[in-house]
């Protein structure tokens, strides 16, 4: 009698995941809530904790993003060009804004209590949700970008704001005037994601060719002689380089370590500071497209989802993993000490 092998173990697989492909999720930061932006035209809203669909949002187009406001609000990004404010006790929404194309990244600052959003009409807008409704009342300024706009990340009050072309803009939030820095992203091909460390002291880039850029905000010499790049998510076979796009970055809120997530299917976990990978997970069913760590660290969310690198073919179900963390797998690890001189 052959023994029937367990499969790798993956983490719990959420119950409803969405019917297409995922475009991102948020863990909230004040509990074990879930945000799921989907292809499918859905925003949902799971407890993962208790594996509970708790509401379901439905657009007029693929949701490409969404985040947070609070545990009872949040926000989305559509592909009909819409921002929208959810309201999740009364499973309720409204118009917040619109932009002139497909709205790619939503983010909500704390800092300085504005919505912003990023877009295909190479615009970033920034929004008031404490405005009566109606954009003309919640819009606070619009500010046009050298191309599309990929990926946004906060920290602080400082926001980064990468392009197609390869631009990446600074911007400080008290004063977006013009952006603090304009940059060229590091790496060669197009961006694929950009994630601020959560110390606040610069941000790390992907790129659809296997690589990622670890950058440092501080201009002066020593700080930049500090930045470096790195590639991942790749593999040989039959001696040439497979190489497979870095999807998704998310930090670790307690170790500042970070997780990678490639169209290879892989997870890895990265010591930044001592440019080691400390971990891989095993393989999941189909390409990584989104990741978030809960708000201690303790649990990562995976979408496993196909996101049509290889153009349109037979694919794994789209799925939401939720994993337990283990600090061995996310804690840097110390540096050894030299052995004192004779």
């Amino acid at each position: 009698m052959t023994a029937v092998i367990p499969p790798p173990f993956s983490g719990r697989e959420l119950s409803n995941p969405p019917t297409d492909g995922i475009s991102n999720l948020r863990f909230s930061n004040h509990s074990d809530h879930l945000l799921v932006s989907s292809w499918d035209k859905t925003v949902r809203l799971y407890d993962a904790g208790t594996n509970v669909l708790r509401g379901e949002f439905m657009h007029g187009g693929a949701v490409l993003d969404c985040c947070f406001h609070d545990d009872s609000s949040g926000f989305s990004a559509s592909a009909d060009n819409t921002v929208r404010r959810l309201v999740f006790n009364y499973e309720k929404e409204d118009i917040l804004g619109r932009h002139d194309a497909h709205v790619r990244c939503v983010e909500y600052s704390y800092a300085a209590g504005q919505v912003i959003t990023g877009s295909w009409d190479k615009t970033l807008k920034c929004w008031d949700p404490r405005g009566a409704s109606g954009q003309e009342r919640t819009l606070i300024g619009t500010y046009l970008q050298p191309e599309r706009v990929y990926s946004l990340s906060l920290v602080g009050n400082r926001l980064v704001v990468a392009t197609a072309g390869r631009h990446v803009n600074v911007y400080d939030l008290r004063n977006m005037s013009q952006p603090e820095q304009r940059r060229e992203s590091s790496l060669k091909y197009q961006t694929r994601c950009v994630r601020c460390y959560p110390n606040g002291t610069g941000y790390a880039l992907s790129s659809v060719e296997g690589r990622v850029a670890m950058e440092f905000f501080d201009l002066s010499e020593a700080s930049q002689a500090k930045k470096y790049a790195f590639k991942c998510h790749r593999k040989s076979e039959a001696g040439r380089d497979i190489v497979y796009p870095v999807n998704a970055i998310a930090f670790h809120p307690v170790y500042g370590t970070f997780a990678t997530g490639g169209c290879d299917g892989f997870i890895n976990i990265w010591d930044g500071n001592n440019k080691k990978r400390l971990y891989q997970y095993s393989k999941y069913p189909s390409s990584i497209a989104a990741l978030s760590f809960s708000r201690d660290g303790s649990l990562l969310a995976v979408a496993s989802s196909y996101t049509y690198e290889e153009g349109d073919k037979p694919h794994e179900p789209d799925a939401i993993f939720v994993r337990s963390v283990n600090e061995i797998e996310v804690k840097p690890k110390p540096k050894p000490y030299p052995n004192p001189p004779a």
